[in-house]
């Protein structure tokens, strides 16, 4: 069975769904049968390439709040990922255009270590004093997950590189009416939408195996916390 999960790595609850997910899938019976697939999802595509602002001004001028409010909103978003056992920075986290990581991701799909990179990068934006907007620090993640530096830099170099499987996912969101992310699609068959607790993936990913093969994306899972396609990211209120 496939899973494909639509994010952004400027998304928290991408971040945060992605452990969600990861504890449901070592639930579930037959998780060696799984093929995970991660997929691209520009939150804010408009945004020009080195256009970077902190994250709190960014959701103060996004939501029309104070930076007090805004990093209120942070801190609840902390909560629910270090509930996860994830670190969350409130403070000097930056946001920016998302395309190059993405490209780079792609690079790691082909070499057998995208989940690897996703995992180190979810780290530096949102745990670590490291932005994944500065191309060294992307340079030195792709190192890290076990990619070659100078294949890393030369694909950052050339904007081209990639750029067209970035696309080719962001396509095929549209087409399965993703409009937030996270979005976990199984087997093309069923779709959830949002950080979904741990136990709802356990539940999808049972009744996936069991009513193969269904026909039409069936959406499963109520409505949980994701981010759009306009960047705002929904915050519980408790």
């Amino acid at each position: 069975m496939r899973v494909e999960i639509w994010s952004d790595i400027a998304c928290p609850w991408c971040y945060i769904g992605k452990a969600r997910f990861e504890k449901g899938l070592a639930e579930f019976a037959h998780r060696d049968e799984v093929e995970v697939v991660h997929r691209s999802f520009e939150l804010d595509p408009s945004r020009a390439k080195g256009d970077t602002a902190l994250v709190i001004d960014m959701l103060a001028e996004k939501y029309g709040r104070s930076r007090e409010e805004a990093a209120a909103m942070e801190a609840n978003v902390a909560a629910n990922a270090q509930s996860e056992g994830l670190g969350y920075r409130t403070e000097g986290r930056d946001h920016g255009n998302t395309f190059d990581i993405h490209r780079l991701l792609h690079l790691a799909k082909a070499r057998g270590r995208q989940d690897e990179l996703l995992t180190l990068a979810y780290r530096a934006n949102f745990a670590e004093e490291r932005s994944v907007f500065d191309a060294e620090v992307l340079v030195a993640l792709a190192e890290e997950a076990g990619l070659d530096a100078d294949e890393a830099r030369a694909v950052l170099a050339d904007p081209e590189a990639y750029a067209e499987d970035v696309r080719t996912d962001e396509r095929e969101a549209a087409e399965l009416g993703a409009n937030a992310v996270p979005f976990f699609v199984l087997d093309r068959r069923y779709g959830i939408s949002g950080g979904q607790p741990s136990e709802v993936f356990v539940q999808a990913l049972e009744q996936a195996w069991k009513d193969r093969p269904a026909t039409a994306l069936t959406t499963v899972g109520r409505d949980a916390a994701a981010c759009d396609t306009d960047g705002a990211c929904e915050v519980p209120q408790s």
